[in-house]
């Protein structure tokens, strides 16, 4: 996935889809765990499509409503959408609550630094063009870590355009609508938060 929007986009589809699961009470084991044989040879391997059909037929015969994978992703959308703005009204759900703990932004300490110190010096002179020459581990380990805390920073907000929210990750009013979850009680938490377009 080598653009934000590819990252993105996959960090849209798969909650949305693994939230579906979640939904209806069932496992996802079929879904990516037996994986037919051409499945290779489709536009979207990863996705697995053929059992997304077969999940949204399968709904449709349970339940009477005729549904595509897109509409069992619009049913999570909602879902989460509307998990967001409860914890808005709450006080968090805000860009300043999608945080990384630090331990996962690594390397952590100078020792894990130098445990893999050429992964480590090779992403900061290939991927980052830094000189390393002459540098302390410790300021190394602070140059590392301050570039992927920006990259993450700015993912979050690609991420956040690909849903349909703010860019402080607030979902706007055009989204709410567009979900059918714009109650009078939804839109007043947005508005209350600034967010009335």
């Amino acid at each position: 996935m080598p653009t934000f929007e590819q990252k993105a986009e996959n960090l849209h589809w798969f909650p949305m889809w693994r939230t579906w699961f979640s939904l209806c009470g069932l496992c996802k084991l079929p879904w990516n765990d037996v994986i037919p044989e051409d499945n290779k040879d489709t536009d979207e391997p990863a996705k697995v499509v053929k059992h997304m059909n077969w999940y949204a037929e399968f709904f449709s015969a349970v339940t009477g409503r005729s549904s595509t994978p897109d509409d069992l992703i619009t049913m999570s959308e909602a879902v989460y959408n509307f998990q967001r703005i409860f914890n808005l009204r709450m006080g968090f759900g805000r860009r300043q609550h999608d945080t990384l703990p630090y331990r996962a932004m690594g390397p952590v300490t100078e020792d894990e630094y130098i445990s893999r110190q050429k992964r480590y010096d090779t992403q900061l002179t290939d991927t980052h063009h830094i000189d390393i020459s002459g540098k302390e581990t410790a300021e190394k380990v602070a140059i590392l870590r301050k570039f992927r805390e920006d990259e993450y920073d700015k993912l979050k907000g690609v991420v956040y355009q690909r849903r349909g929210w703010t860019a402080d990750g607030i979902p706007t009013i055009a989204t709410v609508k567009r979900l059918g979850i714009d109650f009078p009680d939804v839109l007043e938490i947005l508005k209350e938060n600034g967010v009335t377009a």
